[in-house]
């Protein structure tokens, strides 16, 4: 009778139990796949609402969330589902590999006449000359094919020689095992120690922290609760030291509390400095946006790079990718920065905002900025309106004050430059609206990461071996013949036979040449 042990070792071997996690995580990966991992509330409400109507759709992601399937790679059933594959993928290697050592450690011997004719791989011609005219040359055959081979001396006469290569090859199959538990522990080390998030960055100001969406937005008091701890902190200007002072807690409390919520601090600070975007000629589809990103240490930068789509910044293990951007709410602190030229062709370039004035070079002409529209367009009546939430076609206003008093009015438009001219020969270009523009990055920190490419690199190591490489033996065999000499061929290769079959064909052709 098996001992509880047994029982336990045998449950934990079982290629059922490897069939029946596959399935499970299979399953529970379609879920996944449909619902979108730590994406919004918003999100995840439009998908649910597409797939059991917007009445159950609430409903369906209170059960989800408690479920964990918002998060579902992080959740600890599934970690659970990962681990327990883990488990019986190292007792199966465990259970199967002394076997499997000892064929690899064992040498080759020679074999009797009768079980080289039972092999796999065989073929028995004659050649004439005698045996130990045959020798060297046999020796020679089987080197040219990858084998060295030893010799030993049967009992009446004949002569045997054998080799094997490649017998570690089986071992392949175990690489690939661990390559795979490898790959897993740099999966945990970054679900434990690494996170994902997002941050939204205006032109000209900085962040330390990084939203994620491990939070239930539909509990009102987990939504209280965060917006309590964020008050705190952004009363004290972002400073994390502070803001915990100010709830009476320790600042790794305050941390852990941030995190609760989804809020995830960093111990630098991010500043965007700019945001630009190109347009496919004169048409409003995006061909490329970019942000210039400096990383603050205690107020002082120490890098800054632009960043775009497919090409991040990397600061102490923490990745920031270029995701999305958007117009701010608030336009009133926006910046125009214009080049402006005089009728002698004097150039000057302004800083100016909304509802200030400034003086055309050269001239008595004033200028004031009276209004900017990101996104501008004229009715049928010619009135100017705003077409779109995003900077697509900028232009400012300006009221121009000639030195009689006379005044007029002016669209000055980014892209189009023929509206940069005033009558007097002068010009005022729009170069940027700068600090109505946020930029959305995408960050993520996976210390795992390298554990993972590693893991990779051992399972193509190991499927490489498994698959293209085999454990091959062979016995040529050289006895007395009234005709010359005997030659008994036999072999054995688990995979890749038919390979095998061409190199002995080769090996053959070689010896049936003659002396």
């Amino acid at each position: 009778m098996k001992s509880f042990l047994d029982k336990v070792w045998s449950f934990l071997s079982s290629i059922k139990l490897a069939i029946v996690i596959f399935a499970l995580v299979a399953l529970t990966s379609i879920v996944g796949t449909v619902i979108e991992q730590q994406a919004s509330y918003s999100e995840n409400i439009r998908v649910l609402s597409s797939l059991v109507g917007q009445g159950l759709a609430p409903t369906a992601y209170k059960v989800l969330y408690a479920l964990g399937f918002m998060n579902m790679y992080r959740s600890w059933w599934f970690l659970t589902l990962l681990s327990l594959f883990a488990v019986n993928l190292l007792v199966c290697s465990i259970d199967r590999f002394p076997a499997i050592w000892r064929i690899m450690r064992a040498p080759v011997k020679p074999i009797a006449h009768d079980q080289m004719k039972r092999m796999p791989i065989k073929e028995e011609f004659v050649s004439p000359g005698s045996p130990d005219s045959w020798l060297e040359k046999s020796v020679s055959a089987m080197k040219s094919i990858g084998f060295t081979a030893r010799t030993e001396k049967e009992a009446g006469g004949p002569v045997q020689l054998f080799a094997q290569k490649h017998a570690w090859s089986r071992s392949g199959v175990y690489v690939a095992h661990i390559s795979i538990l490898v790959i897993l522990i740099g999966a945990l080390v970054g679900v434990f120690f690494g996170f994902r998030g997002y941050v939204d960055l205006p032109e000209g100001y900085t962040a330390n922290i990084v939203y994620s969406n491990d939070m239930d937005m539909s509990d009102p008091g987990q939504v209280a609760r965060r917006e309590s701890l964020l008050g705190a902190l952004y009363s004290e200007g972002g400073d994390l030291q502070k803001a915990a002072q100010s709830l009476n807690e320790s600042l790794p409390g305050y941390e852990k509390d941030l995190r609760s919520v989804g809020v995830i601090p960093l111990d630098f600070q991010v500043l965007c400095q700019q945001f630009q975007v190109q347009f496919y000629g004169q048409t409003d589809m995006p061909k490329a946006y970019r942000s210039l990103i400096t990383v603050l240490e205690n107020g002082k930068p120490v890098v800054t790079k632009w960043i775009e789509v497919n090409h991040p910044l990397k600061y102490k293990g923490v990745m920031f990718y270029q995701s999305s951007f958007r117009l701010r709410h608030d336009l009133s602190n926006g910046v125009a920065i214009m080049d402006v030229r005089s009728p002698s062709g004097q150039t000057e370039t302004l800083k100016m905002k909304v509802g200030q004035s400034f003086s055309i070079p050269g001239t008595k002409e004033t200028v004031r900025l009276a209004k900017f529209n990101p996104a501008l367009a004229f009715d049928d009546q010619g009135h100017a309106e705003t077409y779109s939430q995003l900077m697509t076609n900028p232009a400012v206003k300006v009221d121009i004050t000639g030195p009689d008093g006379a005044q007029s009015s002016k669209w000055i438009v980014q892209r189009y430059p023929e509206t940069w001219s005033l009558p007097d020969g002068s010009s005022i270009g729009l170069t940027d609206f700068w600090g109505v523009q946020a930029t959305g990055l995408q960050v993520r920190k996976d210390p795992g990461v390298w554990i993972v490419y590693l893991g990779c690199i051992l399972l193509a190591l190991g499927l490489y071996v498994a698959f293209f490489m085999s454990h091959k033996k062979i016995w040529v065999r050289l006895a007395p013949d009234k005709k010359g000499t005997l030659f008994t061929v036999a072999a054995t290769c688990p995979k890749n036979r038919h390979a095998f079959e061409r190199e002995i064909e080769k090996m053959v052709t070689h010896l049936k040449g003659g002396n």
